[in-house]
């Protein structure tokens, strides 16, 4: 056969390629994920529409003289605002940021707002980072955000450790939405592993809520930190899945002096990075120690079904999965929508609101509601536990150090365990 022939039929066999390849992603749905996945608990789910009220507060210049807040208000005392610091306060180092102590639910609430698009030192941040350039306990981490982690915790641990000593029986909570999502899973993780300069805090003591986060740490921290922080994604939510560098995303928003430009080129880059994901191995996505992931345990907000434009009944799933951890961007018209805190406030609202009500039709009893409770926890631990021992069982390259080794791997360790 000639060359002359071969290269129709060429040209044929890649466009069959093509056209198979998009429609498959056209029928990939978000729903797929997390079919797997247990169901999630009123009990467990209670904080989510809380804190992304909190988070949504950052905005106001004035709580008393709210001009974003929801229906019914932000459901604070503004006089239980210890602090609340703007970009002049933190002088470009880190977005918008407050502490809050809730009485209510027996709470010490930092909370962080997203990313603000008329900004330059919150995509600067964004921009700080190369893939692999930052190590943090045995993982890679994303470098901007951990030096903003770094910032936060400098210069607020004297009033958390304050407030941790008064307070003995309230948590330390840390939530953020977005770009803040992003800092408050670093600064749990800084937390954690620095729990003398926060009044030798529990480590049980210590919470994170990330709301459609970023991808910033590497997947042995993501499972190994799940016990403390989890993630709040929305149906087909971009940022969780953009496995793209950041730098790279936010690049051109960056250099320009608007925000048309990135909306312009927003779709090309989630389509890049749909081709580049296809057509990536799901094995050496895992086998690459530096790739970066949504942390912790994941909530998956599910309120529309497949090729259907009325919604659903709410369902939230929730797993610590090692494998399938948002790889892919689901090619849906509401990928950049379901990224906004006012519509993750309302959606993670309603799904409370129905998991309630499902629990009081089913009439439980309040000691078995007790018992059900200490049984998810239970549930949960040992979810963690597989989920680490499935880690360790990747065989990730300079993931671990065998025994026999004495030096210590730059990477850690999927084997090193909680200390709860």
């Amino acid at each position: 056969m000639s060359v002359a022939c071969c290269v129709p039929f060429v040209e044929c066999v890649s466009c069959l390629a093509c056209l198979r390849w998009v429609w498959k992603k056209l029928l990939y749905t978000s729903g797929r994920e997390s079919e797997t996945w247990g169901v999630a608990t009123a009990a467990e789910f209670e904080p989510v529409p809380r804190l992304c009220r909190y988070i949504l507060s950052v905005y106001e210049d004035d709580l008393r003289n709210p001009i974003w807040a929801p229906p019914g208000g932000y459901g604070m005392d503004p006089d239980c605002v210890l602090l609340k610091k703007d970009y002049g306060n933190t002088n470009g180092q880190v977005s918008p940021y407050m502490v809050y102590l809730d009485h209510e639910n027996a709470d010490i609430v930092l909370a962080i707002r997203g990313l603000d698009l008329a900004k330059e030192s919150d995509f600067l941040l964004l921009l700080d980072n190369r893939l692999g350039q930052t190590t943090y306990d045995g993982g890679y981490v994303h470098n901007g955000l951990l030096k903003a982690a770094e910032y936060v915790l400098q210069q607020e641990s004297s009033t958390l450790t304050e407030l941790v000593e008064k307070y003995p029986d309230y948590t330390l909570t840390f939530a953020g939405h977005s770009l803040g999502a992003g800092v408050v899973t670093l600064l749990t993780m800084l937390a954690v592993k620095n729990r003398e300069s926060l009044g030798h805090i529990e480590r049980r003591r210590i919470r994170c809520f990330a709301i459609a986060p970023a991808r910033c740490i590497s997947l042995n921290l993501a499972v190994r930190y799940a016990d403390v922080i989890s993630s709040v994604v929305l149906q087909d939510d971009f940022l969780p899945r953009t496995t793209v560098a950041l730098e790279n995303a936010f690049k051109t928003l960056a250099c320009s002096n608007g925000t048309s430009l990135f909306f312009d080129s927003l779709p090309c880059l989630l389509c890049v990075t749909c081709l580049k994901d296809t057509w990536t191995l799901e094995r050496k996505m895992l086998q690459d120690p530096r790739r970066l992931y949504a942390p912790g345990r994941l909530y998956h907000i599910i309120v529309r079904k497949p090729f259907r434009c009325k919604k659903i009944l709410p369902v939230v799933k929730t797993a610590v999965p090692v494998d399938g951890r948002f790889e892919h961007v689901v090619v849906s018209w509401n990928a950049t929508k379901d990224h906004a805190i006012i519509c993750i406030l309302r959606e993670s609202q309603s799904a409370l609101e129905t998991m309630a009500e499902r629990e009081e039709m089913m009439g439980i009893p309040v000691e078995q509601r007790m018992q059900r409770q200490a049984s998810v926890k239970k549930d949960h631990m040992e979810e963690h536990r597989a989920a680490m021992e499935r880690a360790a069982a990747l065989d990730v390259p300079h993931a671990y150090t065998s025994s026999s080794s004495s030096s210590s791997s730059s990477y850690g360790t999927f084997h090193e365990s909680s200390q709860s």
